[in-house]
């Protein structure tokens, strides 16, 4: 199938009557062009998939070598090792990277995607921000055939493989180890229902609870943005309740959450675990350095990263098969320390 034409400020000239000059000096926010027909233009350019010439070079090889990027946020241990893996896998192959963060927001996703795009990059790896409800800013990317891979935080999008652990699993696993140390109220410290990892981890945590015959009780769920503050936020609650109807476990869909969550208690002097056991996701440092030890899902950052990118440059390279499976599900593992283990008797 031949590629399909590069759009021209020609071609957007012709669709609003202008001249390519105005179309041009519009393009550039040139202030001899007024602030309304700069609007029309850049709606234009938008709606017929124009990218900006930015090198002549990348035209002519329809290649810029270089690959798109977008995270949530560049200031966690997990995303580090994501990044590091693909930088490592990207650069082998001659291909540089462009990394932008959403800062959980999707209106700063969908400035990012349409930046990706004008600097002509050959493909997307995206994880997406807690509040994106759709992806149509990323309807460009696949109208050019422009491979675009989700990580983590993924979207059913025929179109597109995703790079993910089972959460469902994962989640399930973990709410089982607490109950299996006979805790019975367990708090669930929950993110964005809208993002495909914190609802399964959710559904995970909700199905472990009913195979052990025990009711779901929504007040025993906070959804957050799983800050550290949002850790401190769930103790001061759990301290307000009377201590019969307090949580005797809390399962925090990060460590970040959990770790901070265990902190606050532990100051109010809550004794972890012998009156409430914890258990994190991720497996960040922070869940190593905290005492107790943080029990924690092993979610491996490098291993996704590289696999992301992997999957990214068999699409560019176009080998057989190259795109065709959907979703790639990674291993996890839970890894049980002092936060959460019951104690033996001598």
């Amino acid at each position: 199938m031949p590629d399909q034409k590069e759009v021209t400020i020609y071609d957007i000239a012709r669709y609003l009557n202008l001249s390519a000059t105005t179309v041009s000096r519009g393009l550039k926010d040139h202030p001899t062009i007024n602030k309304q027909t700069r609007k029309k233009i850049a709606e234009a350019a938008q709606l017929l998939g124009y990218r900006s010439n930015t090198f002549a070079s990348s035209l002519r090889s329809k290649r810029s070598n270089t690959i798109g990027v977008i995270v949530p946020r560049l200031n966690s241990q997990f995303m580090s090792g994501v990044l590091a893996a693909m930088e490592d896998t990207a650069s082998r192959e001659g291909y540089n990277l462009l990394i932008t963060q959403s800062l959980e927001k999707e209106d700063k996703e969908k400035m990012n995607a349409n930046t990706m795009f004008n600097k002509r990059v050959d493909g997307l790896l995206i994880s997406l921000a807690y509040d994106t409800k759709s992806i149509g800013h990323l309807q460009p990317f696949l109208d050019k055939k422009i491979p675009v891979v989700f990580f983590d935080r993924t979207w059913d999008q025929s179109q597109c493989t995703s790079v993910m652990i089972d959460n469902y699993k994962a989640a399930y696993e973990a709410t089982k180890h607490l109950l299996d140390q006979g805790r019975r109220r367990i708090l669930h410290l929950g993110g964005s229902k809208e993002r495909n990892v914190y609802a399964d981890r959710l559904r995970g945590y909700r199905h472990a609870l009913r195979d052990s015959g025990i009711a779901y009780d929504e007040k025993l769920v906070r959804i957050s943005q799983l800050l550290e503050s949002s850790g401190t936020e769930a103790a001061a609650w759990i301290l307000k309740q009377k201590p019969a109807q307090r949580p005797d476990a809390v399962f925090g869909a990060s460590d970040t959450v959990a770790a901070h969550c265990m902190l606050a208690l532990l100051e109010a002097g809550i004794r972890i675990p012998d009156d409430i056991a914890i258990a994190g996701f991720n497996n960040d440092p922070i869940s190593r350095i905290v005492s107790p030890a943080l029990t924690t899902v092993d979610y491996p950052g490098y291993h996704l990263g590289d696999t992301a990118m992997k999957s990214l440059l068999e699409q560019l390279n176009g080998l057989p098969g190259a795109g065709n499976t959907n979703s790639i599900i990674l291993k996890s593992e839970l890894i049980i320390r002092a936060s959460s283990q019951k104690k033996t008797s001598l």
